[in-house]
């Protein structure tokens, strides 16, 4: 694991401590974690909307505890 060296103001680091204190995790933790949801951001998106088109192709799905069909929703 690689090291990298951030420049912040003192307050806005001060705060960083306290958010991360009362969440019981380190400033280096959230700048970690947050990095890892910027840089996996377009694998989801791309995951997310080939599922939207997957599912779009069909004529049922379920949503909770009950199968929707095409013609229960479009009353005909």
């Amino acid at each position: 694991m690689k090291n990298i060296t951030l420049a912040l103001d003192e307050a806005l680091l001060d705060q960083a401590r306290v958010y991360a204190a009362k969440r019981g995790t380190s400033v280096t933790a959230l700048v970690r974690d947050y990095l890892v949801q910027v840089a996996t951001s377009d694998d989801r998106i791309a995951r997310a909307r080939s599922e939207i088109r997957m599912m779009s192709g069909r004529d049922d799905f379920a949503v909770g505890n009950r199968d929707w069909r095409r013609d229960d929703l479009h009353d005909r």
